[in-house]
């Protein structure tokens, strides 16, 4: 199978992602094989792929945590290789495991993501407020982590990861366990900050109406190689009429050789 074309960014705002034949490989085994694409700012854009397929890799390399093999990579205008913390100042990320300290209050969470992201001290306590109110956590700020529900520590998650107002926003799988009412609070929570911030999304997932309902566009990994590029109503009618977003996963990551 012949590489698929990298498809145009539907947003306007400028390029704040390029990855342009980003491999990755671990001795014999190759994670990802020349992968290449875009997203803009302001833009919702979805991995999905079965797993192993490689998106946990990509989503690693572009937020300067794992080293590309070949390739090149810029995020916020900075090469992840070489300007590392540069990279880093502008981005947040959620990792697909719960990381929040169950042991310290809402609170005390993000005041240590505060220091992290070097907030200024003056600045500190009014940014965490604001956060906090921002994903509806303004009232379980001083409890510990650990009396959340699933959904409630995903939310401050992403208050942590959004503290210094990043450019990118990456999130692995950022609902998996959680039940359909927690979802729903994670996404309307992710739109109100996006529309306040302008921020690019990039988020992996499993759950096709998820990527069907809150992506701009979305690519399509399987065996470590770029299989489609394109808005899900795109996709679909690549497939055939009356396609699914699920028809669009098995068909296409089935056409990706071994």
């Amino acid at each position: 199978m012949t590489e698929p074309p990298e498809a145009e960014p539907s947003a306007n705002g400028p390029l704040v992602v390029e990855a342009d034949s980003v491999t990755r490989t671990f001795g014999p085994v190759v994670a990802l094989a020349g992968v290449s694409l875009n997203v803009r700012r302001g833009e919702v854009f979805a991995l999905i792929g079965p797993n192993g397929a490689g998106k946990s890799t990509l989503m690693k390399i572009l937020t300067t945590m794992q080293p590309m093999t070949s390739g090149t990579a810029r995020v916020a205008g900075f090469d992840v290789a070489r300007q590392a913390q540069d990279v880093r100042r502008r981005i947040g990320y959620v990792p697909q495991l719960l990381s929040a300290d169950g042991d310290l209050t809402g609170f005390e969470n993000m005041m240590l993501s505060a220091r992290l992201y070097l907030i200024p001290a003056e600045q500190r306590r009014r940014m965490i407020h604001e956060a906090l109110e921002r994903m509806g956590l303004h009232d379980a700020a001083g409890r510990l982590v650990r009396t959340y529900s699933g959904g409630m520590a995903r939310r401050l998650e992403i208050a942590q990861s959004t503290l210094h107002r990043p450019d990118v926003l990456f999130m692995d799988e950022p609902t998996v366990g959680l039940d359909p009412d927690g979802r729903k609070a994670v996404w309307a929570n992710v739109a109100a900050l996006q529309r306040e911030t302008g921020a690019a999304v990039i988020f992996s997932t499993h759950y096709m109406d998820e990527a069907e309902g809150v992506c701009d566009r979305l690519a399509v990994i399987a065996r470590g190689r770029l299989a489609a590029v394109g808005a899900p109503a795109e996709l679909r009618a690549r497939i055939g009429a009356g396609a699914t977003l699920d028809d669009v996963f098995t068909t296409l990551t089935e056409e990706v050789p071994a």
